[in-house]
């Protein structure tokens, strides 16, 4: 992991790349308040208009790919490829800290999150759609806080996604006539092989809906980032709980993902527009009474790396 600075980022414009001053300086060209996170399947935005490339560097290193910033409707969006394009980056391999601390550096308070899952109940057809309310963490290999090295902090998480970003999701599915399960809970397990039986059928007795492996990870630090988080899960199979189906195959998977990729993004750029522009959700203000560590006990190099997020708390 890099130990740079407070972070910077490079803008692609041809073949040449030019290095800016910190994101926190740099011009509205280079910020957007809104970013989406996408999953397999979903490399790039259509309806992104203007977009530029930007290369960001944070102190936990380089995100999953170039963050494309542009406008989208007239409102500015960031998008990140979470496995990067031609899906190069396993789900134990992303860098979920630099993809998250990336957005917030460039200004983004909102992440809508796309992510391919397996249906954990028969009422979940594949090829249907679920906003998920809760995460169930079983991963194992991956960091999911950005607070360590002489710092700590709790944030809230009993409730992990944002409601008003729910809400939004929601709303664009019922205008594009998508099926869409609101609620509901996905568990997220380290991968990348898929489930055996055995763990398949006790995830089902434990009541979850959806089976991913990257989403509890990106909430986690999105909630420690004060980001709004909130995912757009994507049916594409029955995991292999289900009696009368073959076990998930990958082939499977893709011949749905494609079909429910072009639906996520109709609805994620119908959902854009309905999302708030002043935020009510305690998100906004999650780091605000969780961090204990005594200021003067955080060393100088922590408090510098974590700057763009506690800044404003410690004085």
């Amino acid at each position: 992991m890099a130990d740079g600075g407070a972070g910077r980022i490079q803008t692609h414009q041809g073949r040449n790349f030019l290095e800016m001053k910190p994101v926190r300086r740099t011009s509205a060209k280079h910020k957007a308040e809104i970013g989406i996170i996408g999953g397999s399947g979903l490399y790039r935005m259509e309806g992104l208009t203007g977009f530029r490339e930007v290369r960001v560097k944070t102190p936990f290193g380089p995100p999953s790919d170039p963050v494309m910033i542009g406008v989208m409707d007239g409102i500015p969006v960031a998008f990140l490829s979470r496995h990067g394009k031609g899906h190069r980056v396993s789900p134990s391999e992303i860098n979920f800290r630099a993809n998250i601390f990336a957005m917030r550096l460039l200004g983004v308070r909102r992440i809508l999150s796309v992510s391919a899952v397996g249906s954990m109940k028969e009422k979940i057809h594949p090829g249907q759609l679920v906003i998920p309310d809760q995460f169930v963490d079983l991963t194992k290999r991956r960091a999911g806080t950005f607070f360590e090295k002489g710092i700590v902090a709790h944030v809230s998480f009993a409730d992990p996604t944002c409601p008003e970003l729910r809400n939004a999701m929601a709303d664009a599915a019922r205008v594009n006539g998508a099926t869409v399960h609101e609620g509901g809970v996905y568990v997220c397990i380290e991968g990348p092989q898929f489930s055996t039986r055995g763990e398949s059928l006790i995830y089902r007795q434990w009541g979850v809906d959806v089976i991913g492996m990257t989403n509890a990870t990106e909430a986690k630090l999105a909630r420690e980032a004060e980001i709004c988080y909130a995912t757009l899960a994507l049916a594409t199979d029955y995991d292999c709980w289900y009696h009368g189906e073959e076990a998930v195959t990958a082939d499977a998977v893709i011949q749905i993902l494609h079909r429910n990729v072009e639906a996520a993004k109709k609805l994620i750029r119908t959902a854009v527009p309905k999302i708030p522009s002043v935020r009510s959700c305690p998100c906004a203000t999650a780091l605000k009474n969780a961090i204990i560590t005594a200021a003067d006990q955080i060393p100088k190099k922590t408090l510098e790396r974590l700057k763009p997020l506690i800044g404003g708390y410690l004085k």
